[in-house]
């Protein structure tokens, strides 16, 4: 979920770390909030089976969770248990996921 300030919240399944809660893959039964973004504001947020993407205002694209297949963006599929900025992107502006 994000709220209105900019903060994205998650919850459900921890497998893989595709909540973001720091190294916690426990499932999470309420809504937690993604500390990682402290001091951004996200502006997009997408959910996949097993990983997540998000978007902040400066335009930086994020993801976390399962990376087989590649699909986390980093070039490598490593899992990340916190979002990690696409470093591919780092000359452009995403505007959506």
């Amino acid at each position: 979920a994000l709220t209105a300030d900019g903060a994205v919240f998650a919850w459900g399944k921890g497998e893989q770390g595709c909540l973001g809660h720091r190294e916690d893959l426990l499932d999470q039964l309420l809504p937690k909030k993604v500390e990682a973004f402290a001091g951004q504001r996200v502006i997009v947020v997408s959910a996949g089976q097993q990983h997540s993407l998000a978007l902040t205002a400066d335009g930086a694209a994020w993801s976390w969770g399962a990376g087989d297949y590649g699909k986390l963006g980093h070039g490598d599929e490593q899992r990340q248990l916190l979002p990690k900025k696409i470093e591919a992107f780092a000359d452009q502006r995403v505007l959506a996921v």
